[in-house]
């Protein structure tokens, strides 16, 4: 039995409903909001466990609705799968830079959107059980316990997705993680992601870096590494 509460974002009511009735039977708390404005307000006013936003939406739009959610540090971390009628690979991209830890392209399986769903939650859940309490390289610190990034002393809200990227990264310490590793570790193994989606993710990860995004290291071909101390530039 799940208590979890998802809010769905979706203009079209007859889509909107079909995934309430799914996810009610999933045994999820659901919500919808069918305007974005009214969702903006209403998943901070109460944030949830997960949401489901489309990206066009009258008004303001699912991109514009997640860039501020990324920005605001009561949802920074909150789990969002993007749903798009958009199936061109920049359009994705758009989805996954503003801050989105996953996406489905319509039409779509409502059993497959289901597994997503519970992907997530399940990585969210791991967090909070992660071994070690603090990682760090340079001036970056995280705290894995309270799921806190800081930079330079700084807080820095990085997206559920960054966050276990980053992880991943320090806790390999210089070993090269190949990107269908990376996608194990910060995804699931049951995520279906392509390559370009990781590094989508990785440069938003390093934009919010800023002047520490020195201490991630592209090989190219095969994936990522922690920069050992005398490669720095």
């Amino acid at each position: 039995m799940s208590n979890r509460r998802i809010v769905i974002v979706e203009d079209e009511t007859d889509m909107s409903e079909l995934i309430a009735m799914r996810l009610t039977r999933e045994h999820y708390e659901v919500s919808v909001c069918n305007d974005g404005s009214d969702a903006l307000e209403t998943i901070l006013d109460n944030p949830p466990d997960l949401v489901v936003m489309d990206r066009m939406l009258p008004g303001i739009s699912g991109a514009e609705i997640t860039a501020r959610l990324r920005a605001n540090r009561s949802t920074a971390r909150l789990p969002i799968i993007m749903l798009t009628a958009l199936g061109e690979e920049s359009d994705i991209v758009v989805g996954l830079q503003v801050g989105a830890d996953d996406y489905m392209t319509k039409p779509f399986s409502m059993s497959v959107l289901v597994a997503r769903i519970a992907a997530l939650l399940r990585r969210s859940e791991t967090n909070q059980t992660d071994l070690a309490d603090i990682l760090s390289i340079g001036p970056i610190e995280i705290n894995t316990a309270r799921h806190r990034v800081r930079v330079d002393g700084h807080d820095t809200a990085l997206t559920l997705t960054e966050f276990r990227l980053l992880s991943a990264i320090v806790r390999a310490k210089g070993r090269v993680l190949q990107r269908d590793q990376l996608i194990d570790s910060a995804m699931g193994s049951d995520a279906i992601v392509t390559d370009r989606t990781i590094d989508v993710h990785m440069t938003s990860l390093r934009k919010k870096l800023r002047t520490a995004r020195k201490y991630i290291k592209t090989v190219r071909g095969v994936g990522y590494k922690l920069a050992e101390d005398e490669t720095l530039d």
